[in-house]
């Protein structure tokens, strides 16, 4: 049985990382509007370690957000708590999500996540749901389909007041109604032609709904894995958040150290935003469960920076768990 005390130095990172990120902030944000809601996405401490590079090998919890064919990917039961933070959008996000591969050949998975965002000021509040399917055509082609739900409400007022422009959607009672609510859905394909080797291409928000808190992506990854080594670069383009079709590549790396210790890094160039990232992330993993965190700055004086921290329990450990799934071997995590 692993010791607890080997993750005490992950507990402090995350700790650290809490303490020094202010919960609020009194003066508008200088951010882009796409920025202060992370360009429509939510991820974990894996992605977000990796530049967001993992449409390809991300698996497990992950897929729910980057793509839902890598349910498939591994024969996990994962249940995880999210926490992302943006200081400069006072941005605060808190989700919970579930996977399962193990009790039936037809992987899937649920997430929740609700942010808020500028509590001192607009006081928008978002809430992201979403429920993926894949399923392995054979060992080496992946499918999957993922439908979400979206609601985005305004409770506060901006620089104009209480009007038109700056104060929100009334409805006929004098409360407020969601600016956006929409469901839509997300898909993807992941081709694993060699061991080791996987190709994906994907597309999120399939609907077009047609906003910038909403956009609708279309792209696709490539990457690497071997012993203790993951390696990929995506690249997709944003058909939304800026008012035109703009691009992004991301790039990231992680080395597990003794088969518990991920060292994760990534990189990503926004060309809606004009501005570079790099991100860095550590963890500890034992068989039970997982601690995580990671940290995305952009390489500009308007930031954003982003904190997002993952506290996973594979519930296959428990041996509660029986798997019925006896065809499909994915790697092991």
């Amino acid at each position: 049985m692993q010791r607890p005390c080997r993750c005490w130095f992950v507990g402090l990172l995350v700790l650290a990382a809490v303490l020094v990120l202010p919960q609020r902030s009194t003066a508008q944000s200088k951010l882009p509007a796409p920025l202060i809601t992370n360009e429509g996405e939510n991820e974990t401490a894996r992605s977000a370690a990796m530049g967001g590079a993992l449409h390809a090998w991300g698996y497990g919890t992950t897929a729910l957000f980057q793509n839902p064919a890598n349910l498939a990917e591994t024969q996990a039961y994962h249940l995880e708590g999210i926490v992302q933070l943006t200081p400069e959008g006072s941005r605060q996000a808190y989700g919970a999500a579930i996977m399962d591969s193990i009790t039936n050949r037809l992987a899937g998975g649920v997430s929740f996540v609700a942010s808020f965002i500028d509590p001192d000021g607009l006081n928008r509040q978002t809430l992201d749901g979403r429920v993926s399917l894949s399923y392995p055509i054979t060992d080496k082609f992946l499918v999957g389909l993922g439908g979400r739900y979206f609601r985005a409400t305004q409770l506060g007022v901006g620089p104009f007041g209480d009007s038109k422009f700056s104060g929100g959607m009334k409805d006929a009672t004098g409360g407020r109604s969601p600016f956006v609510e929409t469901f839509t859905f997300d898909a993807g394909i992941t081709l694993r032609p060699t061991e080791g080797l996987a190709l994906a291409a994907f597309g999120q928000n399939l609907t077009f709904p047609n906003n910038g808190v909403l956009p609708t992506l279309l792209g696709g990854g490539i990457g690497y894995t071997t012993s203790g080594f993951t390696g990929e670069v995506d690249g997709f383009a944003d058909m939304s958040s800026w008012g035109k079709p703009t691009g992004r590549v991301q790039a990231g790396a992680e080395y597990l150290i003794a088969g518990s210790f991920p060292i994760r890094a990534g990189y990503r160039f926004d060309q809606g935003a004009g501005q570079s990232s790099v991100s860095f992330g550590v963890g500890y993993i034992s068989r039970e469960f997982s601690v995580e965190a990671a940290v995305r700055r952009a390489i500009d004086d308007r930031g954003p920076t982003t904190v997002v921290i993952g506290l996973a329990y594979f519930l296959e450990s428990s041996g509660l768990i029986k798997g019925t799934n006896p065809t499909y071997q994915g790697p092991s995590q």
